[in-house]
């Protein structure tokens, strides 16, 4: 009797593939899973552009693996966060049914990428409709995002911005609503208002 083969991952479909096509393509997966553990973007990159080619594979539902695979080829750091942007907003419109954690991802790779008014630029369209507005995660960027961009800066530096301070507050309270567990927001929340009762040492614009 022959023994069912075993893999290093966990199934794409599931459960054990009966054909010998299918066991081929979980040993393909397996060693796209090893390469992207191990580094090896190139060797990762050659076994998922054949996956994606195969019907039996649901590509949509591996659109984070897309996105590290995405900007692979870019020759620098700004060029690869770029072609992520892109093929994250390309996913939102294609894959309705993760759209909500796609944009989540999305203005998580906005925020490394130091582009941090866009980021709030796209959480201030998404977050008055639903799902995003009852996402804590997604106002909790927001709220961060506010405070950050609130601070004085070296053409001002004895300047905040209250204006931003309050929408940082208002941000970090709604995440508090929505996970009253939050320590990161019932911290950040407490200093905000701290720092709104302190303000008038500085020049509030």
């Amino acid at each position: 009797m022959i023994s069912s083969p075993t893999f290093l991952f966990e199934p794409v479909e599931g459960k054990q593939p009966r054909t010998a096509r299918k066991i081929h393509i979980r040993r393909l997966y397996d060693v796209l899973e090893l390469c992207l553990h191990q580094g090896d973007m190139k060797r990762a990159m050659r076994a998922w552009t054949i996956l994606v080619r195969c019907k039996e594979m649901d590509w949509k539902t591996m659109w984070r693996t897309g996105a590290l695979m995405a900007g692979t080829h870019s020759p620098y750091e700004g060029s690869q966060a770029q072609d992520r942007l892109e093929y994250l907003s390309a996913m939102m419109r294609q894959y309705a049914e993760a759209r909500e954690a796609i944009f989540q991802e999305f203005v998580l790779l906005l925020i490394k990428a130091g582009q941090h008014e866009r980021a709030l630029d796209e959480l201030e369209l998404y977050l008055p409709s639903p799902p995003y507005q009852d996402n804590p995660v997604l106002h909790l960027y927001a709220g961060l995002l506010c405070l950050y961009l609130a601070q004085p800066n070296p053409e001002n530096p004895e300047h905040l911005n209250r204006r931003t301070l309050r929408d940082a507050e208002q941000y970090l309270q709604r995440t508090r609503q929505l996970d009253p567990d939050n320590t990161i927001a019932i911290a950040w929340l407490e200093n905000v208002r701290y720092t709104l009762r302190l303000s008038p040492q500085f020049a509030i614009c």
